[in-house]
């Protein structure tokens, strides 16, 4: 009967199996280190593109809301002085030369457009996450303020702007009405709104009242606009004041 020898195996003490511990322990506990690292170093670096993306998109916008609000100061003026037509109107149909000019300042708006282009990419990529929390705070308050703008400017504004248009189309002679809209003066540069003929069809004074309040209407709406887009243009500007401070941004 054979007897088989088993190879004989050095058992290992303690001191071994802990050294062995420790090794395997400080390799993942290394690896753990360097890969939270590595994501940290990667997300500063994100945080440092998106910071001044953000930095250049509230630049255009500054210069953007400064043309609307500039505009939109152009038609309060001219708007100003209705009172006057409105005298000069009733009391003779057709002295309706002075509506040109109130036409002109009420037929159009230029409304104003957040630059979404940085704030899109840190929605769809889950960006925000890499901000610091008062950057990320601070363009999340002023895109809400610019929210508020467009709810006022697609629903209260809107509705003034189509109640003047639509009353002046049951006023309006076409003709005169063709000239006004074919113009390709500037706001405030047609000659004081001059027609070659009177601009009214209808001698309606109830219809001629009725669109005159709704032209102070309008002034009203344009000036509660531009209250917000004053509102937003002052947002923009301090933010690129703070991101140029604590970022050192150019």
């Amino acid at each position: 009967m054979e007897v088989h020898h088993h190879p004989h195996v050095e058992k290992k003490n303690f001191k071994e199996y802990f050294l062995e511990f420790l090794m395997i322990f400080l390799a993942v506990t290394m690896g753990f280190f360097a890969e939270n690292a590595r994501e940290y170093f990667t997300d500063r670096e994100k945080q440092k593109q998106f910071v001044q993306s953000l930095y250049e998109d509230l630049k255009i916008d500054t210069a953007r809301l400064s043309l609307v609000i500039d505009y939109d100061e152009e038609k309060i003026i001219g708007l100003n002085d209705m009172s006057n037509c409105y005298d000069t109107v009733t009391k003779n149909i057709k002295a309706s030369y002075c509506m040109g000019n109130l036409v002109n300042r009420s037929r159009s708006n230029r409304s104003f457009e957040m630059t979404d282009r940085t704030l899109l990419q840190l929605a769809n990529a889950g960006g925000f996450h890499v901000l610091e929390k008062d950057d990320a705070d601070s363009i999340i308050s002023y895109e809400t303020l610019f929210r508020t703008y467009h709810n006022f400017q697609t629903t209260i504004f809107q509705e003034a702007q189509d109640n003047v248009r639509n009353t002046l189309n049951l006023l309006a002679d076409f003709k005169a009405n063709r000239e006004l809209q074919n113009s390709t003066a500037v706001i405030g540069d047609t000659a004081n709104g001059k027609l070659d003929r009177p601009l009214l069809i209808s001698d309606d004074k109830i219809l001629l009242n009725r669109y005159f309040n709704e032209l102070l209407i309008y002034l009203r709406v344009i000036r509660g606009q531009k209250i917000l887009l004053s509102r937003l243009q002052l947002k923009a500007s301090a933010l690129i004041g703070y991101y140029k401070n604590k970022h050192h941004l150019e």
